[in-house]
């Protein structure tokens, strides 16, 4: 291909890249006097017209975008059968080589590049078009270090077209969703999650998922768990950990869309900004505003006293001075029992004048909505609008576990600045251990998972030596955690796999051995029929189905056996006697024919 010329116009000079699906080149554009990249369709799919027809209408999808992080699309055409789109050409590494290469990327810069991936994921999804294959290949880095999205256009022409077209997940298996992997409807948060699994592996430098075979990576992406990314790498805030955990929730329904994804990292870029810019500055101001905890009497009474000197027995009570002495050590503990009652009260009042905020600042403030968000991302947008955060932890089957359920004051409640606002954070359904369902009954075991608060899922049915009905595998496996209200997968038995039969002759045995020779057969006798006939009594005459027959074990065959009494002939009817005058009457008739003839 190299020194080709397509339309007239577009040069060949180098191959830069290639995929399963297409080939990439750089180009000069002689027309404008530019160098382009020319994305060539491999001929398998070239030639498929309803495929060519979805990718040229993908390809002019996406060239309808005008976004700074989005590779600019300039041309579609065709030259002798091929397929090609014309892009902008970027120098520079994409963003799996720049992985490579530094081995992780810090958070704030991983953070800055997620934001803008999101940022272009955000304008192509108003534009109702998903990308589909969100990989760092395909995420290219410029001199500056901004990046740009490429590959919009052919691989969801390919996700739209090969689902029927070869039966095949098409997708980059490392990357792509779970329902991705179960081959199910496709939409924006398919890319949400994709842009996840990069954002895991820039701030860790390691795949989510790994494995030998590309279905043993696929059934990962539907089953397990990723390593949380502080456990591989502690010193990621916490509040990214939480962002990478949402975007790569199973549940397409459960994941943000790209533009809560984007708000989400913009607003965690500030905060490592901040982190950045104020590192240490707090913990050398000895007049910082603090939370300190409140003063309890068991905090007083391990003080020592302003003297320094803890009080012996003798100042309370000394015997040769037991009037005055006596009176003077009542008087001062009634004292202290005032003051620290006063105390405790100026307590109780100061913290529920806390509670609602600062009654002495005029200012006041619009509680924002943070229920549906993680808790750390809603107790930094709490805490930057001057507000205190209180977090209770509460079971909820249907809220993910670390999103917030509800809060109090509500949202868009105007609150003095430092009131106290209460989040309730979800665990979670409750913590269960999944049992054994083995060897039960399918409905004794769905039985038992709803009494314990669990949903029956997928059930699956396979042959096995097990009678049929039983459940024979389950998913979690028994023994494991699991949280209330989650569904379990249960395999169920059909079974010993039953094997055909070649139906064999019984004409001429006994019933008894018939069904002697159909039982070691694996077959049964059905019903047994008597028939008049020649044939002694008792034995077999004829069958059904047919000797020779295909029978499945476990099948039966009738016969019908000779009842031992030979069937009596049928006797045909006597013609009626004639009277002398008709017999006279066709004898004369037969002449009278003769004769004219």
């Amino acid at each position: 291909m190299i020194q080709r010329i397509l339309a007239r116009r577009y040069e060949l000079q180098e191959m830069i890249g290639g995929g399963g699906m297409a080939d990439v080149y750089k180009a000069h554009d002689r027309l404008l006097d530019r160098a382009v990249a020319v994305k060539i369709l491999h001929q398998q799919y070239a030639n498929d017209a309803e495929f060519v027809e979805k990718f040229r209408r993908e390809a002019t999808g996406a060239a309808k975008l005008a976004h700074p992080n989005i590779v600019n699309i300039y041309d579609v055409g065709e030259e002798a059968g091929s397929q090609y789109i014309v892009m902008e050409y970027v120098s520079g590494p994409t963003l799996k080589e720049v992985i490579q290469q530094k081995g992780c990327l810090e958070p704030f810069e991983a953070v800055r590049i997620a934001k803008e991936i999101a940022s272009a994921l955000e304008s192509a999804h108003r534009n109702n078009l998903v990308h589909c294959d969100i990989k760092p290949h395909n995420i290219l880095v410029m001199p500056d270090g901004h990046v740009k999205v490429t590959d919009f256009g052919i691989a969801r022409a390919v996700s739209a077209s090969t689902m029927t077209y070869s039966g095949s997940v098409m997708g980059s298996v490392h990357y792509f969703s779970p329902e991705q992997a179960k081959g199910t409807a496709i939409t924006t948060k398919s890319d949400v999650y994709s842009l996840g699994v990069v954002l895991y592996e820039m701030l860790t430098g390691e795949l989510p998922f790994n494995g030998e075979t590309s279905i043993s990576i696929a059934l990962k992406h539907l089953q397990e768990e990723p390593v949380p990314v502080r456990q591989l790498r502690p010193s990621i805030p916490p509040v990214l950990e939480a962002i990478v955990q949402k975007a790569m929730s199973k549940d397409p329904l459960t994941r943000p869309g790209s533009t809560e994804l984007y708000e989400d990292l913009n607003q965690a870029k500030g905060m490592l900004a901040d982190r950045t810019a104020g590192e240490g500055a707090g913990a050398q101001d000895p007049f910082a505003t603090r939370v300190i905890p409140r003063i309890t009497p068991e905090m007083m009474t391990a003080q020592p006293e302003a003297s320094g000197q803890p009080r012996t027995s003798r100042e309370y009570y000394q015997p040769e001075q037991s009037g005055l002495q006596e009176g003077t050590s009542i008087f001062k503990s009634k004292k202290f029992i005032a003051g620290l009652v006063a105390i405790l009260m100026m307590g109780f009042f100061v913290g529920s004048f806390l509670s609602f905020g600062k009654f002495w600042s005029s200012a006041e403030i619009d509680v924002p909505d943070v229920v549906g968000k993680s808790s750390i991302v809603a107790q930094q947008m709490l805490e930057d609008k001057n507000l205190r955060v209180k977090l209770v932890e509460s079971n909820d089957d249907s809220v993910p576990a670390g999103q917030v359920i509800s809060q109090y004051p509500e949202a868009g409640a105007r609150v003095k600045e430092q009131r106290l606002v209460t989040i309730t954070v979800s665990k979670g359904g409750e913590e269960l251990t999944m049992p054994d369902l083995k060897s039960m009954s399918r409905s004794n075991a769905e039985e038992k998972l709803k009494k314990m608060g669990l949903k029956v899922g997928a059930v699956f049915e396979e042959n096995a030596k097990e009678p049929a009905g039983t459940v024979i595998g389950q998913d979690p496996r028994s023994g494991s955690k699991i949280t209330k209200g989650q569904s379990v997968d249960i395999t169920v038995s059909l079974g010993e796999k039953k094997k055909d039969v070649t139906v064999q002759n019984y004409a001429g045995l006994s019933v008894e051995s018939a069904k002697s020779n159909l039982e070691a057969n694996g077959l049964s006798l059905g019903g047994v029929t008597e028939e008049a006939s020649s044939k002694p009594k008792g034995t077999v005459i004829s069958q059904s189905p047919a000797a020779g027959t295909a029978l499945t074990e476990g099948g039966s065959v009738s016969l019908v056996i000779s009842s031992g009494r030979a069937a009596e002939p049928e006797q045909q009817p006597s013609a009626p006697t004639e009277s002398p005058a008709t017999a006279k009457q066709k004898t004369d008739s037969s002449k009278l024919t003769i004769k004219l003839e």
